[in-house]
């Protein structure tokens, strides 16, 4: 008897030549449902309908196809088992020895800016999931197909062995629970997006599931001896996933890494242009300016040397004094949210800088994830958004306007300065970036060191309290004249007096931002 395949794609890519290739290289019979049939059959390649082989018609608007006993059993039974063999003869039902699903184009319909939910509950397949599922399960009596890329590696399976091998087999069910699996966490993942448009620690539920698709294979992660690959998440594509590289060399996990970081500083300034540099995942220079082209200078001023080999993110398109200013030095990636025409030819000339538009420079992820020995850690994302109506000023020397515009600016750099973190700044541009110390009077003195002479008259931000007064002294006899600090310290109260004998001015925010 000849061999039998379902097949039913939504993705119909290729799925003629296989069809016809089962049929006329390895006689089998094919059953096929809806839009696959008729494709299959206007291609000339002969198929019985689902509702013929069942003899049962589809109904509710083709929503019950193929749920029927004689697809099921034909999936499910066991080729070892003598009971499955006579159920299948008693009930007139051929085994089936291949079934190739992928299923309706959820994850295409809720991309679409008018989706309704309506739209979206439509495309939710049902029959293809059960199908999926019920082959990958008795994957050692046939084979499943979700992906049209199987389809070659199948075939020459046949043509050297006749018939599918285990392993093969057993790899296909994996990719067909993976395959249902991701399914069915983009359409959580959109319910749950409307239900809770906006994440709190209410939302942190008791289950948490987390999935991608592959964007691309890296080379390696951060080192060259870990393997990595690039997911995207969500329902739809955003982030990363939508940029468009303009030109360069292929992106690295290290690269990805360092832009996300730019992208989250470059965030938080939209009322001037600004740029940053990052290496390492921290800032080497920010600045804001009245034209990209200063803040980008201002920022590359800042640390010229560890600017080289860094990541640059800008708030503004790219025009053509930037762009030569870009060239300048090496750089491993500039995103920014636009770059004019002629800004992309002179970039050009650095042929292996890599140039990435993403216009939505803002949008950022609700929650972050970081994966710890048997398990996760999850919290919802720092995106507070600083507010300096609201801080306190607790010394008796107040800060100026001038003054307190800097400390919001330098504040917003240090939310993305890994602890224990100190910035110094001055004119909207850094001065001394204090990193990851294991306290923050090294931290402090890096930053001051970093600064000269130029701290004079500069102002501190610092990520977390001062549990001593020590750095309020360090900062004071390197001429800072304002501080920014969360503060809620037992000993809050020593900062502030040391301040009021030194002349400096305090706010305290209120809010603490560790990055660690």
């Amino acid at each position: 008897m000849a061999r039998l395949a379902l097949l039913s794609v939504s993705n119909k890519t290729n799925i003629i030549n296989l069809a016809r290739t089962l049929v006329e290289e390895f006689d089998f019979d094919i059953i096929s449902s809806g839009g696959t049939a008729k494709t299959l059959k206007n291609a000339g390649i002969p198929v019985t309908k689902v509702s013929e082989y069942t003899g049962s018609p589809e109904i509710l608007g083709g929503r019950v196809k193929t749920l029927h006993p004689r697809i099921h059993g034909g999936i499910l039974a066991r080729r070892d088992v003598a009971q499955d063999l006579t159920d299948l003869a008693a009930n007139e039902i051929r085994p089936i020895d291949l079934v190739v699903v992928n299923l309706y184009p959820f994850r295409e319909t809720i991309a679409q800016p008018s989706v309704t939910l309506a739209d979206a509950v439509e495309q939710i397949d049902i029959g293809g999931p059960a199908m999926l599922r019920a082959a990958s399960k008795n994957f050692p009596n046939l084979t499943v197909l979700c992906d049209p890329e199987q389809y070659n590696e199948y075939l020459q399976e046949l043509r050297q062995h006749g018939s599918t091998s285990w392993e093969f087999r057993r790899k296909c069910a994996l990719q067909g629970f993976l395959h249902t699996a991701s399914y069915d966490h983009a359409i959580a993942t959109y319910l749950s997006e409307i239900e809770n448009p906006s994440l709190s620690k209410n939302d942190l539920t008791e289950n948490y599931n987390i999935s991608g698709r592959r964007i691309q294979t890296l080379r390696y992660g951060e080192n060259p001896h870990q393997p990595a690959t690039w997911y995207g998440t969500g329902s739809n594509p955003t982030g990363w996933t939508t940029a468009i590289k303009l030109q360069g060399k292929e992106l690295s996990y290290n690269n990805l890494v360092d832009l996300e970081a730019a992208r989250q500083i470059i965030a938080e300034f939209t009322d001037l242009p600004a740029a940053t540099i990052i290496k390492h995942n921290n800032p080497c220079g920010t600045a804001e300016a009245d034209t990209i082209f200063a803040a980008y200078q201002n920022a590359y001023n800042a640390d010229s040397i560890s600017a080289f080999g860094g990541i640059v993110a800008l708030n503004r398109p790219i025009d053509t004094p930037t762009a030569w200013e870009l060239t300048k030095t090496f750089l491993e990636c500039v995103v920014a949210p636009d770059c004019d025409q002629e800004a992309q030819a002179i970039l050009n000339k650095k042929g292996n800088l890599r140039v990435l538009i993403l216009p939505d420079l803002l949008s950022g992820p609700k929650e972050t994830v970081k994966a710890i020995a048997g398990g996760l850690l999850v919290q919802t994302a720092d995106d507070t958004i600083a507010d300096s109506s609201k801080w306190q000023v607790v010394t008796k020397v107040k800060p100026t306007l001038e003054e307190l515009a800097e400390l919001l600016f330098a504040w917003k750099v240090c939310k993305h300065v890994k602890s224990n973190a100190i910035v110094i700044s001055k004119q909207r541009t850094t001065l001394g970036v204090g990193v990851g110390q294991m306290n923050r009077v090294g931290s402090t003195k890096i930053a001051l060191e970093q600064a000269g002479a130029g701290a004079k008259g500069a102002v501190l931000a610092s990520d977390g309290f001062f549990p001593f007064d020590d750095t309020v002294r360090t900062a004071a006899a390197a001429g800072i004249t304002a501080i920014v600090q969360p503060g809620g310290s037992l000993r809050d109260q020593d900062s502030i007096k040391s301040a009021d004998e030194l002349g400096l001015s305090m706010v305290m925010t209120g809010v603490r931002h560790f990055l660690h």
